[in-house]
């Protein structure tokens, strides 16, 4: 029985790269929009110009956040019940391999590309690892749920939301050492790094809370709808984007003076989102299983299914280490 059991990841990794193998069409680089599923165990591949499944990537158990590697030859997705962590190519969506890593739930490279910090918020843990080998550099108790990070520009911090406590976590990343950890709100997710200050969702308060990123104290509030959680910023910067999951809702802010635009039901969850070349923002819809294709003026929207659950959502039409890579490999 336990030398069948140790067959068991070998076998798993072969059937997960029969189902993956590219067919002739799909050897070249193409605009793929990977949305995780967490409770398929998937990845789904979208086709960005026909919104067509190109193909779905299965997994162990339960994934839910992603990252691109800083050489751009890999993004790696965090099976975070399942324990381990899959590379796929993010020019043709093709699995390459995956490695045992412990609870990987939010996962993020440093600016200057040396470390990936990863939240488990199932296992209580922030692990520092180095990028390039995946070797465990350090790992941090954090007892209450770490669930969303961010750096500061320069590297030398981490920080980490705990959503039981309420408090944020800040982290030197070369040494491993907590800095400071203080309260920012009720059940604080999604951290952001913006114009020098912190900006954190609080959920359970529904607001931003805008952080001081040397001290951790609490230097304003953003009021938005219950459920506040995740903000993403536009390619050229001028706005930022906030999911309040809870409530259906997504807020627009003016980057540079943080008022609030606009907020826009959208009902189903929504999630995580990434941006289209078109100006098109695609959002993960958890609750409906489905992502919604959002035009930024109008908030008309239509919506692709996809597995159950899902969120995180990335394209990889925007990242210059993508094309760049393949227009190399055609060379």
């Amino acid at each position: 029985m336990r030398a069948w059991r140790r067959l068991l990841p070998a076998l798993a990794l072969s059937a997960l790269a029969a189902l993956a193998l590219p067919s002739r069409a799909s050897a070249a680089h193409l605009k793929i929009a990977f949305v995780i599923n967490s409770r398929s165990a998937s990845i789904d591949e979208i086709n960005v110009d026909t919104h067509h499944l190109i193909r779905e990537v299965p997994v162990f158990r339960e994934p839910h956040h992603m990252a691109l590697t800083p050489d751009g030859h890999s993004l790696i997705v965090g099976d975070t019940v399942g324990n381990a962590l899959f590379f796929l190519d993010p020019r043709t969506g093709v699995l390459q391999r995956y490695i045992t890593m412990s609870d990987p739930y939010q996962l993020v490279f440093s600016p200057n590309g040396k470390y990936l910090t990863v939240a488990g918020l199932a296992r209580n843990q922030v692990d520092i690892y180095d990028a390039q080998t995946f070797k465990l550099l350090h790992r941090i108790r954090a007892d209450t749920m770490p669930s969303h990070l961010n750096y500061s520009p320069d590297s030398r911090n981490v920080y980490v939301s705990l959503q039981v406590s309420g408090q944020l976590l800040a982290i030197d990343t070369a040494t491993g050492q907590v800095e400071w950890k203080k309260r920012v709100g009720n059940t604080p997710a999604g951290v952001l790094w913006h114009d020098g200050k912190l900006l954190v969702g609080i959920m359970g308060e529904g607001h931003i809370a805008e952080v001081d990123p040397a001290t951790g104290d609490v230097t304003g509030t953003i009021p938005l709808k219950p459920g506040t959680h995740v903000m993403f910023v536009t390619h050229d910067g001028k706005l930022i984007y906030v999911t309040d999951r809870e409530s259906g809702y997504i807020s627009v802010l003016d980057a540079k003076t943080l008022a609030v635009l606009k907020s826009v039901q959208m009902p189903g969850g929504p999630d995580d989102m990434d941006f289209a070349p078109d100006g098109t923002i695609w959002a993960t819809l958890r609750w409906e299983h489905s992502i919604a294709l959002i035009n930024p003026d109008t908030f008309a929207h239509t919506a692709i299914r996809v597995g159950r659950s899902p969120h995180g959502i990335w394209l990889n039409t925007h990242d210059p280490k993508i094309w760049q890579t393949a227009v190399a490999s055609s060379k």
